[in-house]
């Protein structure tokens, strides 16, 4: 079996979690390589992981609303090993099964779901007139420091803080728009 994209960037119990991640992916219908990128952007891999800003913890930053209504917190995910949290990471992604057709979209689901599906001009906070807060909030997707991102600037944000082995998987992958 091939390895994952990122797996050697595992902190710990590599293998079972490389092949819970193939699970979870096989379940979703979408890549392995995609939720190993999207918990990478999102937690370096790290299941420890804690936003000092805020309640967000984990391998996919789960903020404690979302951890409550997955019947968990934040502090429990906190306490997890990387394998135990995954199935969390897969019961938050569950309601997009066979809706996810590109790594982005993936990531999407965890920043900014309205935008899955969307052309690459979308405006990221368009739902709510959100745009110029969505933006001051996420600097780092403003690529063009315009005070808007767009699903394009999002992708390009994504992609430019991935490592190269990432970068060069996903640049063989098929746009999803």
């Amino acid at each position: 079996m091939a390895a994952l994209v990122l797996e050697d960037k595992i902190p710990a119990n590599r293998a079972a979690f490389a092949d819970k991640v193939r699970e979870i992916a096989a379940k979703l219908r979408c890549d392995p390589n995609w939720l190993m990128c999207v918990m990478w952007l999102e937690s370096g891999l790290k299941s420890t992981a804690k936003n000092p800003l805020g309640s967000a913890t984990g391998l996919i930053q789960f903020i404690e609303s979302t951890a409550k209504q997955l019947g968990t917190t934040t502090a429990a995910l906190a306490q997890m090993s990387n394998v135990q949290q995954l199935d969390y990471v897969h019961a938050y992604f569950k309601p997009y099964t066979g809706k996810i057709k590109s790594c982005f979209d993936l990531y999407l689901i965890t920043f900014y779901p309205a935008a899955i599906g969307k052309p690459d001009s979308y405006l990221i906070g368009s739902v709510g007139n959100r745009v110029a807060e969505t933006a001051k909030a996420n600097p780092v997707f403003d690529v063009n420091k315009d005070g808007k991102i767009t699903k394009a600037e999002f992708e390009a944000s994504c992609l430019k803080r991935l490592p190269a082995e990432a970068q060069a998987y996903l640049a063989t992958q098929k746009k999803s728009v």
